[in-house]
Protein backbone atom coordinates (compact mmCIF):
# COMPACT_ATOMS: atom_id res chain seq x y z
CA UNK A 1 0.00 0.00 0.00
CA UNK A 2 2.13 3.08 -1.02
CA UNK A 3 -0.93 5.71 -0.22
CA UNK A 4 0.75 7.96 2.13
CA UNK A 5 3.68 6.19 2.28
CA UNK A 6 6.57 7.83 4.18
CA UNK A 7 10.09 6.78 3.84
CA UNK A 8 12.35 5.46 6.95
CA UNK A 9 14.30 9.00 7.29
CA UNK A 10 10.76 10.56 7.63
CA UNK A 11 9.08 8.11 10.43
CA UNK A 12 11.19 9.94 13.70
CA UNK A 13 9.65 13.32 12.78
CA UNK A 14 6.01 12.17 12.13
CA UNK A 15 3.47 12.21 14.96
CA UNK A 16 1.25 8.54 14.96
CA UNK A 17 -0.85 9.52 17.88
CA UNK A 18 -4.74 8.01 17.48
CA UNK A 19 -7.19 11.04 17.38
CA UNK A 20 -10.04 10.88 19.64
CA UNK A 21 -13.25 9.03 18.46
CA UNK A 22 -14.89 11.96 15.67
CA UNK A 23 -17.89 13.13 16.98
CA UNK A 24 -20.29 11.22 14.47
CA UNK A 25 -18.93 7.81 15.57
CA UNK A 26 -21.00 4.69 17.07
CA UNK A 27 -18.71 5.17 19.45
CA UNK A 28 -19.06 8.23 20.97
CA UNK A 29 -22.90 7.61 21.81
CA UNK A 30 -23.88 7.90 25.25
CA UNK A 31 -26.57 4.85 24.96
CA UNK A 32 -24.04 2.60 23.47
CA UNK A 33 -23.57 -0.42 25.86
CA UNK A 34 -20.61 -3.40 25.58
CA UNK A 35 -20.81 -6.08 23.14
CA UNK A 36 -21.45 -9.53 24.37
CA UNK A 37 -19.52 -10.78 21.21
CA UNK A 38 -16.46 -9.29 20.51
CA UNK A 39 -14.18 -10.78 17.38
CA UNK A 40 -11.00 -9.41 16.53
CA UNK A 41 -9.64 -10.65 13.44
CA UNK A 42 -5.88 -10.25 12.08
CA UNK A 43 -3.87 -11.08 8.97
CA UNK A 44 -2.71 -10.52 5.22
CA UNK A 45 -3.37 -9.18 1.83
CA UNK A 46 -1.67 -12.14 0.24
CA UNK A 47 -0.87 -15.58 0.98
CA UNK A 48 1.48 -16.58 -1.87
CA UNK A 49 4.32 -15.40 -0.34
CA UNK A 50 7.57 -18.15 -0.90
CA UNK A 51 9.41 -16.02 2.10
CA UNK A 52 7.15 -17.38 4.41
CA UNK A 53 8.14 -20.56 4.05
CA UNK A 54 10.47 -21.68 7.17
CA UNK A 55 8.24 -19.30 9.23
CA UNK A 56 4.63 -18.30 8.17
CA UNK A 57 4.59 -21.90 6.43
CA UNK A 58 6.15 -25.14 6.76
CA UNK A 59 9.71 -26.12 5.46
CA UNK A 60 9.07 -27.71 1.89
CA UNK A 61 5.57 -26.25 1.06
CA UNK A 62 4.90 -26.37 -1.73
CA UNK A 63 3.16 -23.19 -4.00
CA UNK A 64 0.04 -24.72 -4.77
CA UNK A 65 -0.59 -25.19 -0.57
CA UNK A 66 -0.03 -21.94 0.09
CA UNK A 67 -3.82 -21.51 0.70
CA UNK A 68 -4.23 -24.48 2.60
CA UNK A 69 -1.24 -23.71 4.42
CA UNK A 70 -2.21 -20.11 5.13
CA UNK A 71 -5.49 -20.91 6.30
CA UNK A 72 -4.13 -23.19 9.24
CA UNK A 73 -2.28 -20.01 10.86
CA UNK A 74 -4.68 -17.28 10.43
CA UNK A 75 -8.14 -16.71 10.82
CA UNK A 76 -8.62 -14.08 7.86
CA UNK A 77 -7.22 -12.35 5.04
CA UNK A 78 -7.69 -9.52 3.28
CA UNK A 79 -8.64 -10.46 -0.26
CA UNK A 80 -7.31 -8.05 -2.43
CA UNK A 81 -6.61 -10.30 -5.55
CA UNK A 82 -10.69 -9.67 -6.51
CA UNK A 83 -10.37 -5.80 -7.10
CA UNK A 84 -8.43 -7.12 -10.31
CA UNK A 85 -9.87 -10.33 -11.50
CA UNK A 86 -13.62 -11.66 -10.24
CA UNK A 87 -13.04 -15.46 -11.56
CA UNK A 88 -15.98 -17.61 -9.92
CA UNK A 89 -13.88 -20.64 -10.60
CA UNK A 90 -11.35 -19.73 -7.77
CA UNK A 91 -13.92 -18.14 -5.65
CA UNK A 92 -15.33 -22.06 -5.75
CA UNK A 93 -11.71 -23.15 -4.97
CA UNK A 94 -11.03 -21.13 -1.41
CA UNK A 95 -14.73 -22.14 -0.63
CA UNK A 96 -13.85 -25.86 -0.89
CA UNK A 97 -10.15 -24.80 1.08
CA UNK A 98 -11.95 -23.45 3.87
CA UNK A 99 -14.70 -25.47 4.08
CA UNK A 100 -15.75 -26.61 7.41
CA UNK A 101 -13.35 -24.02 8.88
CA UNK A 102 -14.65 -20.23 10.86
CA UNK A 103 -11.97 -18.69 8.56
CA UNK A 104 -13.30 -15.69 6.67
CA UNK A 105 -12.55 -14.32 3.37
CA UNK A 106 -12.68 -9.81 2.89
CA UNK A 107 -12.83 -9.52 -0.54
CA UNK A 108 -11.99 -5.96 -2.34
CA UNK A 109 -14.54 -4.71 -4.57
CA UNK A 110 -14.08 -5.38 -7.99
CA UNK A 111 -11.76 -2.09 -10.04
CA UNK A 112 -14.73 -2.12 -12.57
CA UNK A 113 -16.83 -0.87 -10.29
CA UNK A 114 -14.58 1.44 -8.34
CA UNK A 115 -12.39 2.78 -10.84
CA UNK A 116 -13.40 1.95 -14.43
CA UNK A 117 -16.76 2.82 -14.06
CA UNK A 118 -16.65 5.03 -10.70
CA UNK A 119 -19.48 4.10 -9.43
CA UNK A 120 -21.74 5.08 -11.99
CA UNK A 121 -24.64 2.84 -13.66
CA UNK A 122 -23.00 -0.22 -11.89
CA UNK A 123 -26.29 -1.73 -10.95
CA UNK A 124 -25.56 -4.89 -12.61
CA UNK A 125 -22.00 -5.01 -11.77
CA UNK A 126 -22.81 -4.28 -7.85
CA UNK A 127 -25.29 -7.60 -8.25
CA UNK A 128 -22.98 -9.66 -9.63
CA UNK A 129 -20.06 -8.85 -7.50
CA UNK A 130 -22.17 -10.22 -4.40
CA UNK A 131 -23.84 -12.64 -5.89
CA UNK A 132 -20.21 -13.97 -6.52
CA UNK A 133 -18.67 -13.40 -2.93
CA UNK A 134 -22.13 -15.06 -1.75
CA UNK A 135 -20.57 -18.36 -3.20
CA UNK A 136 -18.46 -18.41 0.01
CA UNK A 137 -21.07 -18.93 2.11
CA UNK A 138 -19.93 -18.49 5.67
CA UNK A 139 -16.57 -18.30 5.09
CA UNK A 140 -17.59 -14.40 3.90
CA UNK A 141 -16.64 -12.05 6.24
CA UNK A 142 -16.77 -8.37 5.29
CA UNK A 143 -16.26 -6.84 1.87
CA UNK A 144 -14.43 -3.30 1.44
CA UNK A 145 -14.63 -0.98 -1.60
CA UNK A 146 -11.55 1.62 -2.11
CA UNK A 147 -12.53 4.33 -4.47
CA UNK A 148 -9.66 6.68 -6.37
CA UNK A 149 -7.54 9.15 -4.84
CA UNK A 150 -9.18 11.85 -7.34
CA UNK A 151 -12.30 10.64 -6.89
CA UNK A 152 -13.66 13.72 -4.98
CA UNK A 153 -16.96 15.07 -3.08
CA UNK A 154 -18.21 16.70 -6.28
CA UNK A 155 -19.06 12.43 -6.95
CA UNK A 156 -21.24 12.50 -3.69
CA UNK A 157 -24.24 11.78 -5.36
CA UNK A 158 -22.47 8.69 -7.10
CA UNK A 159 -21.69 7.54 -3.62
CA UNK A 160 -25.32 7.88 -2.18
CA UNK A 161 -27.18 5.92 -5.21
CA UNK A 162 -24.21 3.17 -4.84
CA UNK A 163 -24.67 2.39 -1.10
CA UNK A 164 -28.95 2.45 -1.74
CA UNK A 165 -27.94 -0.29 -4.39
CA UNK A 166 -26.48 -2.34 -1.19
CA UNK A 167 -28.91 -4.10 1.33
CA UNK A 168 -29.68 -2.80 4.49
CA UNK A 169 -26.83 -3.70 7.50
CA UNK A 170 -25.00 -5.56 4.31
CA UNK A 171 -21.24 -6.08 5.60
CA UNK A 172 -19.08 -3.88 3.58
CA UNK A 173 -16.99 -0.81 4.22
CA UNK A 174 -16.39 1.87 1.85
CA UNK A 175 -12.24 3.35 1.53
CA UNK A 176 -12.48 7.13 0.53
CA UNK A 177 -8.39 8.74 -0.58
CA UNK A 178 -9.28 11.71 -1.86
CA UNK A 179 -8.63 14.93 0.81
CA UNK A 180 -11.78 16.64 0.27
CA UNK A 181 -14.05 13.81 1.60
CA UNK A 182 -12.40 14.49 5.20
CA UNK A 183 -13.50 18.09 5.18
CA UNK A 184 -16.08 18.05 8.09
CA UNK A 185 -19.40 19.42 5.88
CA UNK A 186 -18.57 16.50 3.40
CA UNK A 187 -17.52 14.08 6.00
CA UNK A 188 -20.56 14.91 8.11
CA UNK A 189 -22.60 13.94 5.32
CA UNK A 190 -21.22 10.64 4.33
CA UNK A 191 -20.88 9.23 7.50
CA UNK A 192 -24.76 10.06 7.97
CA UNK A 193 -25.52 8.34 5.21
CA UNK A 194 -23.44 5.29 5.72
CA UNK A 195 -24.96 4.68 9.20
CA UNK A 196 -28.00 5.04 7.88
CA UNK A 197 -27.40 2.14 5.76
CA UNK A 198 -25.38 0.25 8.44
CA UNK A 199 -22.27 0.11 6.07
CA UNK A 200 -18.51 0.80 7.34
CA UNK A 201 -16.45 3.30 6.63
CA UNK A 202 -12.68 1.50 6.45
CA UNK A 203 -10.26 3.34 8.69
CA UNK A 204 -6.70 3.57 6.96
CA UNK A 205 -3.66 4.25 9.55
CA UNK A 206 -0.69 5.34 6.84
CA UNK A 207 1.88 7.68 8.05
CA UNK A 208 1.31 11.31 5.55
CA UNK A 209 -2.52 11.10 5.24
CA UNK A 210 -3.71 11.34 9.07
CA UNK A 211 -6.97 12.50 7.49
CA UNK A 212 -8.12 8.99 6.21
CA UNK A 213 -7.55 8.01 10.35
CA UNK A 214 -10.94 9.28 11.05
CA UNK A 215 -11.48 7.18 14.45
CA UNK A 216 -15.46 7.27 13.06
CA UNK A 217 -16.69 3.58 13.20
CA UNK A 218 -20.66 4.10 11.22
CA UNK A 219 -21.37 0.45 11.95
CA UNK A 220 -20.75 -2.22 14.76
CA UNK A 221 -18.62 -3.92 12.22
CA UNK A 222 -15.01 -2.25 11.97
CA UNK A 223 -12.15 -2.30 9.27
CA UNK A 224 -8.95 -1.03 9.63
CA UNK A 225 -5.80 -1.15 6.88
CA UNK A 226 -2.32 -0.92 8.98
CA UNK A 227 0.60 0.42 6.48
CA UNK A 228 3.49 -0.31 8.85
CA UNK A 229 7.16 0.81 8.21
CA UNK A 230 10.01 -2.20 8.07
CA UNK A 231 8.71 -2.87 11.93
CA UNK A 232 10.73 0.60 12.70
CA UNK A 233 9.81 1.02 16.51
CA UNK A 234 6.20 3.31 15.20
CA UNK A 235 4.87 0.04 14.33
CA UNK A 236 5.06 -1.73 17.53
CA UNK A 237 4.12 1.56 19.69
CA UNK A 238 1.04 1.94 17.39
CA UNK A 239 -0.08 -1.16 17.67
CA UNK A 240 -0.06 -0.46 21.67
CA UNK A 241 -2.03 2.35 21.35
CA UNK A 242 -4.87 0.24 18.84
CA UNK A 243 -4.44 -2.61 21.27
CA UNK A 244 -5.97 0.50 23.49
CA UNK A 245 -8.58 2.03 22.20
CA UNK A 246 -9.97 -1.67 20.48
CA UNK A 247 -10.71 -2.41 23.88
CA UNK A 248 -12.34 1.24 24.39
CA UNK A 249 -14.32 0.36 21.46
CA UNK A 250 -15.78 -2.91 22.79
CA UNK A 251 -17.23 -1.18 25.69
CA UNK A 252 -18.79 1.32 23.37
CA UNK A 253 -20.69 -1.16 21.19
CA UNK A 254 -18.44 -2.45 19.00
CA UNK A 255 -19.06 -6.09 17.70
CA UNK A 256 -16.40 -7.29 15.15
CA UNK A 257 -12.92 -5.85 13.88
CA UNK A 258 -10.88 -6.73 11.38
CA UNK A 259 -7.22 -5.77 11.56
CA UNK A 260 -5.18 -6.10 8.76
CA UNK A 261 -1.55 -5.71 8.39
CA UNK A 262 0.54 -3.92 5.45
CA UNK A 263 4.11 -3.73 4.59
CA UNK A 264 6.14 -2.73 1.70
CA UNK A 265 8.08 -6.34 2.82
CA UNK A 266 6.12 -9.32 2.82
CA UNK A 267 8.08 -10.93 5.26
CA UNK A 268 7.31 -7.94 7.76
CA UNK A 269 3.70 -8.40 7.74
CA UNK A 270 3.02 -11.63 9.94
CA UNK A 271 5.71 -10.15 12.74
CA UNK A 272 2.97 -7.43 12.80
CA UNK A 273 -0.20 -9.52 13.08
CA UNK A 274 1.81 -11.94 16.12
CA UNK A 275 2.63 -9.00 17.95
CA UNK A 276 -1.18 -7.26 17.54
CA UNK A 277 -2.43 -10.84 18.42
CA UNK A 278 -0.19 -10.98 21.14
CA UNK A 279 -0.61 -7.72 22.84
CA UNK A 280 -4.84 -8.41 22.48
CA UNK A 281 -4.01 -11.50 24.45
CA UNK A 282 -1.92 -10.37 26.78
CA UNK A 283 -4.58 -7.20 27.81
CA UNK A 284 -8.05 -9.18 27.58
CA UNK A 285 -7.16 -12.63 26.95
CA UNK A 286 -7.99 -12.93 23.10
CA UNK A 287 -7.05 -15.79 21.73
CA UNK A 288 -6.54 -14.30 18.17
CA UNK A 289 -4.63 -17.01 15.10
CA UNK A 290 -1.43 -15.99 13.94
CA UNK A 291 1.66 -17.79 13.48
CA UNK A 292 4.26 -18.35 16.53
CA UNK A 293 7.03 -15.28 15.13
CA UNK A 294 9.78 -13.69 17.44
CA UNK A 295 8.66 -10.12 18.14
CA UNK A 296 9.25 -7.69 20.88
Amino acid sequence: MKYGHAEQEELDGLSFDLPPDHALSLTRKETREASDVFQVYTGCGKWGIKGWIGSVYPEGTKQKDFLSAYLQTFASIELNGTFYRLSRSSIEKWRAAAEGTDFLFCPKWSQRISHFKRLNEVEENVEYFMDSMAMLGPNLGDSFLTLPPNFGPKHLERVLHFIELIPQDYSMHLEFRHADWFEEETFGTLAQALKKRGLGLVITDVALRRDALHMCPTSSNVFIRFNGYGLHASDYSRLDDWVVRLGEWKTNGIKKVFFFMHQQDENHTPILCHYFAKKMKDRYGMDIPTPDLDTP
